[in-house]
C-alpha cells in the first residue's frame, strides 16, 4: 500500500493561512509607516532611510517580550492589546538614553495559525507603533506544531532608534541635587504576571469578577503606557539628567541603574497613590510592602531625573500631572536605595 504524499498543511503548517495573514494586517502595518520606510511587507528585509534628520547619530536598539502576561490575554480571549505592551516595552527601553523610537519589528510564534487572533495580536502591534511614533516595518510569524500547542503563542518585538552622540543621556551628569520624577502606569504594565496569577489562584476571583469600574481581568490587561510623547518633550528642554523604566525589579531596582555608584536613593512612598490593583494584589497575595515595590512599579512606570531647580520646566513639558517621588542623595554604602513613608 502507498502512503498518500505528505504536504506541509498535513504537519501542521497552513502557507495560505499566512498569506491570508499578512494581506489582512497590511493597512495596519501601512498607517504606522514614516516617510524614512523604503520598503512595505513582503520583502526579506525592512529598509530604513536616515536621511539627513541626525548630524551624528548613535543608533540604540532594544529587545524584550511580553511574559506570561500572554497566558491572562489567552485566557481571556483578548488578544487587542497584548501587541501595545510587546512596543512599549522595548521602546521605554530605548527612551532612556534619549533616543527617538524609528522602527519595530516582531516575532510572533504559534502552534496553529489563527488568523484572526494574529490579526489582533498584529493589529494591537500597530496601534503601540503608532503611539510610540515609530514605523513597523517588518516581521516573522512562525507556526510550529509540536512547539506550541494549539492556541499557544508567544511573541518578542525589537526596537531601534537614534540619537545625536552629543545628546545621550547616561546619568553621568545626575549629583545630589536632582530629583525623581514620576509619571504614571497605567496598572503592573507587563511584569510580575507570574506572581500574579498565583493571586488569582489564590484569591478564588475569577478574571471576568467586577473591581474598580471594570473587571479585575481588564484591570490586569491594561496595556503599558508607551511615554514617548511625554519624555521626548521633556528631553527637549535639555534639563534632563537621567531617566528610568520601571520594569521587573520595581521602583528599588530600576531607579538605581542609571544613577552614579557613590550615590543612592531616597523615594517617598507617599508621594502618589497606587492605583487599586495593587492593593488588591498585596491583598490577595499577602505580599509584603518591600515586596510589592521590587516586583511591580506600584503605579510609577517611568521616572526622570533632574536638578530640583529644573523641576518646573520639566514638569510642564511633560503636559501631564507628574509625581515628585525623591531625590538622589549622598551614597550610604552598598544601601544605596531607601523607601521612606512620608
Amino acid at each position: 500500500m502507498i502512503d498518500k504524499p505528505l504536504s506541509y498543511r498535513d504537519a501542521g503548517v497552513d502557507i495560505d493561512a499566512g498569506n491570508q495573514l499578512v494581506d489582512r494586517i497590511k493597512p495596519a502595518v501601512a498607517r504606522t509607516h514614516r516617510p524614512e520606510v523604503l520598503t512595505g511587507l513582503g520583502g526579506f528585509g525592512g529598509l530604513f532611510h536616515l536621511g539627513k534628520r541626525f548630524e551624528d547619530p548613535v543608533l540604540v536598539s532594544g529587545t524584550d517580550g511580553v511574559g506570561t502576561k500572554l497566558l491572562l490575554a489567552r485566557r481571556m480571549g483578548r488578544h487587542d492589546t497584548i501587541g501595545i505592551d510587546l512596543v512599549a516595552m522595548c521602546v521605554n527601553d530605548i527612551l532612556v538614553c534619549g533616543a527617538e523610537p524609528l522602527f519595530f519589528l516582531d516575532y510572533f510564534a504559534c502552534g496553529q495559525l489563527d488568523v484572526d487572533a494574529a490579526s489582533e495580536i498584529i493589529g494591537g502591534i500597530a496601534e503601540g507603533c503608532r503611539q510610540a511614533g515609530c514605523a513597523l516595518i517588518g516581521g516573522e510569524t512562525a507556526e510550529m506544531p509540536g512547539m506550541y500547542a494549539p492556541g499557544e503563542y508567544d511573541l518578542a518585538g525589537f526596537a531601534v532608534g537614534a540619537v545625536e552622540r552629543n545628546r545621550i543621556i547616561d546619568g553621568s551628569e545626575i549629583d545630589d541635587s536632582c530629583v525623581l520624577i514620576g509619571l504614571a502606569s497605567s496598572g503592573p504594565h507587563s511584569n510580575g504576571y507570574s506572581l500574579i496569577r498565583q493571586v488569582l489562584e489564590r484569591s478564588g476571583q475569577q478574571p471576568d469578577d467586577p473591581f474598580d469600574g471594570a473587571t479585575v481581568g481588564e484591570r490586569l490587561l491594561a496595556p503599558t503606557r508607551i511615554y514617548t510623547a511625554a519624555v521626548t518633550r521633556a528631553v527637549a528642554t535639555g534639563k534632563v539628567r537621567g531617566m528610568a523604566h520601571i520594569t521587573g525589579g520595581g521602583l528599588v531596582e530600576n531607579i538605581v541603574r542609571v544613577v552614579p555608584e557613590h550615590l543612592g536613593i531616597e523615594i517617598d512612598t507617599s508621594s502618589w497613590q497606587p492605583p487599586p490593583i495593587f492593593g488588591w494584589l498585596a491583598d490577595g497575595g499577602r505580599i509584603e510592602l518591600h515586596e510589592m515595590h521590587r516586583t511591580f512599579n506600584m503605579g510609577i512606570g517611568y521616572v526622570l531625573i533632574a536638578a530640583e531647580r529644573d523641576l518646573d520646566l520639566i514638569g510642564a513639558s511633560c503636559q501631564e500631572p507628574v509625581h515628585i517621588i525623591g531625590r538622589v542623595v549622598a551614597g550610604n554604602g552598598d544601601d544605596r536605595v531607601q523607601l521612606l513613608d512620608g
